[in-house]
């Protein structure tokens, strides 16, 4: 059921919503109903190499291959400016649609309390509307968000971006290391069985792995020792799920936050 607070912006809303989050890596899209549930989504790579038309010809293909309305509405953020203005101009070219496109100049009730308000990416602006749901009696969250880097943002009720941790993505950091020693070999970022390696491949994933969540798990115990008020933690992205049960301080995994974040956000305006 759509909340009363949202009924206003609503009645005169078109469905269905495409959502649309471009990263460096990935491109995740949705499609929500009147409800602002998510009916259908997709993740396919960030291709910088693809025109408008190109664009309009996947959009159209996922479309039919999972038998979905075509959008009316579509709400986009994007880390990648080149992609993200080609799928403005292909929705604009072959469906007609304006697409709401997320900064921090267009959400007039979120605080961004940074020195550098407008540098804060539209992705983790849509993270904050995601984790709100979360948030119950909680002053603080911080989102955990494992993508090319992985971003720890930190959010204040009253739609507050506090600040956060940018650090170097767990398969950023594999490759580096494969590329800076050629005899080691290319692994699968997955948690082994045990700690202690027994072959190169099992030492690998569990300095990979298991280094990183402990790296995140410090991370977020110094994130909430500086907090004056106990905070929610919750991570999404695609390295989430490898991590998780490892990582001691993430309390909730959630694939959909930033992509239901963007219908949300939109919802509010």
């Amino acid at each position: 059921m759509v909340p009363d607070s949202l009924t206003a912006p609503l009645q005169t809303a078109r469905f269905p919503l495409l959502a649309i989050d471009i990263g460096n890596t990935s491109t995740v899209l949705g499609l929500a109903g009147r409800d602002l549930a998510l009916h259908h989504t997709w993740r396919v790579r960030t291709n910088r190499e693809l025109l408008p038309d190109d664009l309009a010809l996947q959009l159209s293909g996922l479309f039919g291959l999972s038998g979905a309305d075509v959008p009316r509405s579509a709400v986009l953020s994007s880390v990648a400016p080149p992609v993200g203005q080609n799928y403005l101009l292909a929705l604009r070219q072959h469906f007609g649609i304006e697409p709401f496109e997320v900064n921090t100049r267009n959400l007039p009730d979120v605080h961004v309390e940074l020195t550098q308000p407008d540098n804060v990416g539209a992705d983790r602006l849509c993270n904050l509307f995601g984790a709100e749901r979360y948030l119950g009696e909680q002053e603080y969250a911080v989102v955990v968000d494992f993508g090319t880097s992985t971003n720890f943002d930190v959010i204040g009720r009253g739609r507050r971006f506090i600040g956060g941790v940018l650090a170097t993505g767990a398969q950023v950091s594999a490759d580096a290391l494969f590329a800076r020693a050629a005899k080691l070999p290319s692994i699968t970022l997955q948690a082994p069985g045990s700690a202690i390696g027994k072959d190169t491949v099992h030492a690998l994933q569990s300095g990979l792995v298991f280094g990183y969540a402990e790296m995140v798990d410090g991370l977020l115990r110094r994130i909430r020792a500086e907090l004056p008020a106990p905070a929610v933690t919750i991570a999404t992205g695609g390295f989430a799920r490898t991590v998780q049960g490892i990582c001691r301080e993430i309390e909730h995994y959630d694939d959909t936050l930033t992509l239901r974040g963007l219908v949300e956000l939109w919802a509010s305006r």
